[in-house]
């Protein structure tokens, strides 16, 4: 029954993008973000719905007769940067069969990023945008509080079977990132079910966070949150909410997750802690002795035999930076760092734009709540491998297509002040002739 259903929401929507083409992005971010197909059982699971969206995509942008040009800001160009020097290392990768395989999903996540560029240029698009990508991962978040509620919070929660959040450590990072976005919805939202829905689904989320074991989400959340309170107009009440609720949370977790949270001080003797650093120092060795990295795939224990300290010790890279060190190199990992730092900047820039007019206002709110999101991405994906997910690409296209729509705004209020002033000078200067 899943199967069917998920399959005709899929195919009703597909009617709308041929002619729409952001409709085939929204979708697309569904698809991509939640996997809805993955939680199906039949032959749903492995249809390749995402494929079949992006070629409806492609052919509504080539048929539609609108022109179109995407911003080309400083952190687009890296982006671009990033994805060609990406390629370069996979045509020299050390794990061939492994890293076409990983170019494949990445190049797509880049393409349809870039197509976002070209048909989300409007403020409503864009926030149809943050809706879908907030849908798509509170859904996990508000299921998996709900279910860490009712079960004392003694389980772990975890994502789809075969996405990029499949892991419990990856799910929390990603619900850890949607609530800034939330708390953006809330505040633009007139509708007082609606402001309520989305303050009940950040609690709910949190707590799934919590609920995740992961110590890298709890991380990321004690860092975003110190930025999201500083960020705020009402620090006091605010600081005074968000202890509150942190005290209740850390009430209702059990002495499970209090033991698995303290070996963050004990990590030397914690096997999956050292692991990692094992890991780590994999991906240096590596980039050390190969000027393009390893390419997508690199972290296998053929490999790990020849770089890593303790080859038997074979770990995942369990973080974007190492990750992107071992696989695309030290240059791939300043191209990375430099895309991230940039990220902040567009981001800053936005929101001292987002001051200048009542009217854009909601831009500056927008920015900053991604900013947010980044500072959790940067401090959990210190600790988990998600250099290439498609939520941080996502943002960041939102980011700039933000900052374009402001832009274009202030120019255009710009060009009707000095059209005004040159009619009324035209109608002053009649006047004394007269």
């Amino acid at each position: 029954m899943r199967d069917i259903l998920i399959t005709l929401i899929i195919f009703g929507c597909l009617l709308f993008a041929f002619k729409r083409s952001h409709i085939g992005i929204l979708l697309w971010n569904w698809i991509s973000l939640m996997n809805p197909h993955r939680l199906t059982w039949g032959f749903a699971f492995s249809f390749p719905f995402a494929a079949i969206v992006a070629g409806v995509t492609f052919f509504s942008l080539f048929i539609s007769k609108q022109a179109r040009r995407p911003p080309m800001p400083p952190v687009i160009i890296v982006l671009t940067i990033f994805i060609l020097w990406m390629n370069i290392t996979t045509l020299f990768a050390l794990e061939p069969n492994a890293a076409w395989f990983e170019w494949n999903r990445t190049m797509k996540i880049q393409l349809m990023t870039l197509v976002a560029l070209l048909v989300m240029q409007t403020r409503e698009r864009i926030d149809q945008l943050v809706w879908v990508i907030v849908l798509s991962l509170a859904f996990f978040g508000i299921k998996g509080g709900l279910f860490a509620i009712a079960t004392g919070g003694g389980y772990r929660v975890w994502g789809p079977e075969g996405s990029f959040i499949e892991d419990n450590n990856a799910l929390a990072l990603a619900i850890v990132m949607i609530i800034p976005l939330m708390r953006y919805l809330h505040a633009q939202s007139k509708h007082k079910w609606v402001k309520r829905g989305l303050l009940a689904g950040m609690v709910l989320c949190a707590i799934s966070v919590f609920a995740s074991y992961s110590r890298g989400a709890l991380l990321a959340v004690v860092a975003m949150t110190l930025v999201l309170w500083w960020k705020g107009r009402a620090k006091l009440w605010s600081g005074a909410a968000i202890l509150v609720v942190g005290a209740l949370l850390f009430f209702f977790m059990p002495a499970e997750w209090f033991a698995r949270m303290g070996t963050i001080e004990t990590y030397h003797s914690d096997a999956s802690a050292m692991g990692r650093v094992n890991a780590w120092h994999f991906a240096y060795n590596l980039a050390s002795d190969h000027l393009l990295g390893g390419g997508f795939g690199t972290f296998s224990k053929s490999l790990f035999y020849q770089y890593a300290p303790n080859p038997t010790d074979f770990h995942a890279a369990h973080s974007i930076y190492f990750q992107v060190l071992g696989e695309q190199g030290f240059i791939g990992l300043a191209i990375f760092l430099c895309l991230l730092l940039l990220v902040f900047l567009t981001a800053r820039s936005v929101i001292q734009l987002g001051k200048t007019a009542p009217d854009v206002r909601w831009a500056g709110d927008l920015a900053a709540m991604i900013q947010v999101s980044f500072v959790g991405y940067c401090v959990g994906g210190a600790f988990l491998g998600l250099a290439y997910f498609d939520l941080p690409y996502t943002l960041l296209a939102i980011l700039v297509l933000v900052q374009a729509v402001v832009k274009q705004g202030v120019a255009e209020r710009k060009s009707t002040s000095a059209l005004n002033m040159s009619a009324q000078r035209t109608i002053s200067g009649r006047s004394r002739s007269q």
